[in-house]
């Protein structure tokens, strides 16, 4: 039990192996790993190739996603993991490919995510912090870009770029609501152009998305000099292969590009490489890392942030159409606490029966699970069991998802690591067992707007889509610029099916509003912002910081 141990004195107690023999255990050589110490190493590209030349075929995609959150939280990051140690508790080869830790929420609201109890990824703090350097080569790369632009516009402007017509802002890897609009440039002509501007997390860069949609270090490239930045005086857009940045963007990303190898607390693989955030991004691990692990395991379990909504929907209709991938099966994760929380009960009143309240919320899991079936996969609900779930409960719970067509499993894995895993992970092997016919939720030849109208309609259950007088600007310029075909990323809030965060469960006779629309055409989509949503988060009240400490010996206290 670990009822009197946090996620981080659980994970400092793990005894974990050498990082050569879990890069043995998947069949890679000593010579085709760069090690960051023992326990971390990333993975070089020659592996692939090698792979792919031998014929190795493909094991299983499983995506795990969640119902929408809610502070009683529903763990689905532990639960990916648990699952993994559950498949090769059952005698599976089986290894977890996770998004990075943002620093942002690390220090934010959340504390670190890199699994919870005796389901977690190791080294623990250092996954939560700087890890191998990739966010923080990420953020450079992209600060190089906006200096190169500006300094183009400040060593003559050859290029006739209008300063008031620049959108590519600054990024950093925190929470700071005071830099989402500044003013830079003051200070006299020997400082550049006076302009407005500001910062977008780093998570939120379209460097991120393009590094984790990128084949290899070429696509990379490719796609990075395909970045809008600005448009001239006449309106023609300028990129960042137009201000020749592109190269020297890749030269800092070619490590970064590698994927990242650590373990479990049992030692099993996990890859571990890219982090957008799924509200204001495409919420998915690497393309690089997702088809290494395929080729390198039977089974590999990935995860795709906040509900099926918002990362969910991303993966299957951004990730897996541009990068080829099929699911075999998808587990969608609930705990029994958030879905009475989705049916009005206060956060105080979670630790005791309600059967009233959790019928309320079930129509928001369901929701979840219809949204999969569209997409043609089976889908396996994970419910994160709680102590204080009661047997009848659990019975309403697993009854109601039997009838809507979903497998049903409790998982244990954060109190019994992959022993408390089995039997979800047996569920999940018969689904993947099951024959499915993946399909899209839009056919990319639609226009902006029909795509969008698709994704409110037949996943977030809106009725329709306003849009304001900059967002229909906004795809006047799309047409103009013959971008009609890219791909769609919703920014919307996670709390909601909606983008209204107040309203839980499964809201109806709602409209979604549409405020602006980004160009991201190195990436291959157009980003939606909608309602409220920030592309900069801030510090909640009392932020995790305020409880992250380190001692004398460097030991870190306090990291979730």
């Amino acid at each position: 039990m670990n009822k009197f141990k946090s996620d981080i004195e659980i994970a400092q107690a793990a005894t974990p192996s050498k990082i050569t023999d879990i890069a043995a255990k998947l069949g890679i050589l000593d010579s085709e790993i760069e090690q960051y110490g023992n326990y971390k190493a990333k993975i070089l590209p020659s592996v692939l190739k090698r792979l792919e030349r031998e014929g190795k075929s493909d094991g299983k995609l499983i995506l795990v996603t969640a119902i929408t959150p809610t502070p009683a939280g529903e763990g689905k990051t532990t639960i990916s993991i648990g699952l993994t140690d559950g498949l090769n508790k059952i005698g599976k080869n089986a290894a977890v490919a996770l998004r990075e830790p943002s620093l942002g929420p690390s220090f934010g609201m959340k504390g670190g995510a890199a699994g919870g109890g005796y389901a977690q990824v190791i080294p623990m703090e250092d996954i939560n912090l700087h890890f191998t350097g990739d966010i923080h080569a990420i953020t450079t790369a992209h600060n190089l870009c906006a200096a190169m632009l500006d300094n183009h516009i400040q060593q003559g402007n050859e290029l006739n770029i209008d300063p008031r017509k620049i959108v590519f802002r600054r990024a950093m890897d925190l929470n700071e609501r005071a830099l989402r609009n500044i003013i830079i440039g003051l200070g006299g002509t020997a400082n550049g152009v006076p302009r407005e501007s500001g910062f977008d997390i780093t998570v939120a860069s379209e460097v991120m998305a393009i590094l984790c949609l990128a084949n290899d270090l070429h696509d990379l490239k490719e796609r990075l000099g395909k970045m809008i930045l600005a448009y001239t005086y006449d309106n023609k857009p300028v990129t960042a292969k137009d201000i020749q940045a592109s190269g020297s963007m890749a030269a800092l990303l070619k490590d970064a590009i590698k994927p990242n190898l650590v373990q479990t607390l049992e030692n099993n693989p996990a890859f571990i490489h890219g982090g957008p955030f799924a509200n204001i991004a495409h919420g998915c691990n690497s393309v690089q890392a997702t088809r290494l692990g395929l080729k390198l395991a039977d089974y590999l379990v990935t995860e795709a942030g906040f509900g099926a909504d918002l990362g969910g929907e991303k993966f299957l209709d951004i990730k897996c159409r541009s990068a080829g991938l099929k699911p075999s099966a998808v587990v969608v994760v609930a705990t029994i606490k958030a879905l009475k929380m989705h049916g009005g009960l206060a956060k105080t009143d979670l630790n005791h029966e309600d059967l009233e309240a959790l019928e309320r919320g079930l129509p928001n899991l369901l929701k979840h699970v219809e949204n999969i079936q569209k997409y043609g996969l089976p889908v396996v609900v994970a419910i994160n069991k709680f102590y204080t779930d009661t047997e009848s409960e659990i019975e309403l719970l697993e009854r109601k998802c039997r009838e809507h067509g979903a497998a049903f499993a409790l998982a244990e894995v954060w109190e019994k690591g992959g022993e408390g895993g089995q039997d979800l992970a047996r569920e999940v092997v018969k689904a993947c067992e099951k024959n499915s016919e993946f399909r899209f939720i839009y056919d990319s030849e639609l226009s902006p707007k029909e795509k969008i109208l698709k994704i409110a309609r037949e996943i977030y259950g809106a009725d329709g889509v306003d849009y304001t007088p900059q967002a229909e600007k906004d795809l006047e310029r799309v047409n103009a610029l013959g971008l009609n075909n890219l791909l769609v990323c919703m920014a919307k809030t996670q709390y909601s099916l909606s983008d209204n965060a107040a309203l839980l469960g499964r809201p109806a006779n709602f409209r979604i509003t549409v405020r602006e629309v980004r160009i991201s055409a190195g990436a291959g989509f157009l980003v939606a912002i909608t309602g409220a949503i920030m592309t900069m988060p801030g510090l909640p009240k009392k932020p995790a910081a305020l409880n992250i400490d380190v001692d004398d010996d460097g030991k870190i206290t306090g990291l979730f």
